[in-house]
């Protein structure tokens, strides 16, 4: 994690530790003329950095069984102590809160979701993640071993300028008209889109966090963390340059460039849902106009095909319902069109489309597909790779794992926002 704070030779010896820690996680067990080689670190700096990571748990020290011995001093092996560091990611999406949480060794401990009304404050979205996080691993998860908690939002993510504490750039919503689906629809306001004047609803929410586990709390954008997730482990892993859409109850994305996940000034990168798609469209929650967010969300779906009650019912209703596919086309073509625009600015090597509504699947994927290729650059239309997102709903808390960790290679230039401590 990233502390302003800290020293140069705090800041050099913690990176002594990741590198240790992470030679481990990849090889496994290892002994300290392993380790040596592996980290490059002089015998004194590792002899230091590893009886630090023993005294601390980290980190356990095995000598080998009588009949293993050979003459001189016994070899140790070092391991991992798989419980002894913990990591959660929880993402507070608009209408659900997701959460994950790994150990040490990067093993997956489990993952929780749960859906929650528009309404809900803060308080209670806090008190649901502590139950989720509770039921993880059958309620074993040791919560004294946290290490830290990684935080994805809804809407951009920046550093305050004196207190440290992260704020958020949440818009605040002009009055508009609120039809029966305006816990769904962009531009009304809800818990995530506050009328004019109100507070920022998730301002405390790191405090509150801290408060509730103990732990620093680092805190970012939540779609922005599933395109990190998915260029680590999921759909894009290993590729350099990607472009992630998510489809939900809003509409957002992440951007990796060059290796790199990239969060832009002031955390505005990968706000692709409020690019415009209909010039003369509906008002955003934002207070632009036709921002793709008002065709391509959830609510703007349900909005466009009455006939639905959910998004249950109008994916079910797809393959019998011609009016259900021809507005999946008009989305589809909508959200191809604007991601040509931003593969024309930023020329990814792979395209991922995720959230409930990419469940659609060839219905959806389709129509992207054709307008990508209809608007791109002719040079780029043979190298579209457009792919669906593999990691599903808790793509966010994986990610907000990640940012917590600090490991993946996507993070090495990356600006993360204050932690709360």
């Amino acid at each position: 994690m990233a502390h302003d704070h800290e020293g140069p030779l705090a800041r050099l010896r913690r990176g002594h530790e990741e590198l240790v820690l992470r030679q481990m996680r990849t090889h496994g067990p290892l002994n300290r003329a392993e380790l040596g080689r592996l980290t490059g670190l002089s015998r004194t700096t590792l002899y230091d950095i590893v009886s630090a990571l023993v005294d601390s748990g980290a980190v356990v020290a095995t000598a080998p069984a009588p009949a293993e011995r050979r003459r001189g001093r016994p070899v140790e092996t070092l391991t991992l102590h798989r419980d002894a560091g913990q990591a959660i990611g929880i993402d507070f999406a608009r209408r659900a809160v997701h959460v994950a949480a790994v150990n040490v060794a990067h093993e997956v401990i489990g993952s929780a979701s749960a859906a929650h009304g528009a309404g809900l404050s803060w308080e209670k979205r806090v008190d649901l993640a502590a139950r989720l996080v509770g039921g993880l691993a059958g309620g074993t998860l040791r919560l004294g071993a946290l290490s830290g908690i990684g935080v994805g939002v809804v809407g951009p993510v920046h550093d305050a300028p004196a207190t440290g504490a992260p704020t958020t750039g949440i818009p605040v919503t002009r009055a508009s008209a609120v039809s029966s689906r305006a816990a769904e629809r962009p531009g009304s306001p809800t818990a995530d889109s506050p009328a004019a004047g109100a507070p920022r609803p998730h301002e405390d929410l790191p405090v509150l966090l801290r408060k509730r586990f103990g732990v620093p709390v680092l805190l970012d954008n939540n779609t922005r963390l599933a395109a990190l997730a998915e260029a680590t482990w999921g759909a894009a892993a290993g590729v350099q340059d990607v472009l992630y859409l998510r489809l939900s109850h809003g509409v957002g994305g992440g951007l990796v460039v060059g290796g790199a996940l990239h969060r832009g000034a002031r955390g505005l990168s990968g706000e692709f849902g409020h690019i415009t798609a209909e010039p003369d469209g509906r008002r955003c929650s934002c207070g632009k106009d036709g921002c793709l967010e008002t065709v391509a969300s959830i609510g703007a779906v349900l909005d466009a095909h009455p006939g639905a009650a959910d998004l249950d019912g109008f994916l079910a209703a797809l393959p019998t319902d011609p009016a259900a596919r021809r507005v999946l086309d008009d989305v589809g073509t909508r959200v191809g069109t604007v991601l040509a625009a931003v593969c024309n600015a930023v020329g990814p090597h792979v395209t991922v489309l995720g959230g409930e509504l990419a469940e659609a699947g060839p219905a959806l994927f389709e129509p992207v597909e054709r307008a990508l290729s209809a608007h791109l650059m002719p040079v780029s239309r043979p190298d579209i790779d457009l792919r669906p997102a593999t990691l599903g709903e808790v793509g966010g808390a994986l990610g907000a794992i990640a940012l917590v960790l600090h490991d993946s290679p996507l993070l090495t230039r990356y600006h993360t926002p204050n932690s709360v401590e």
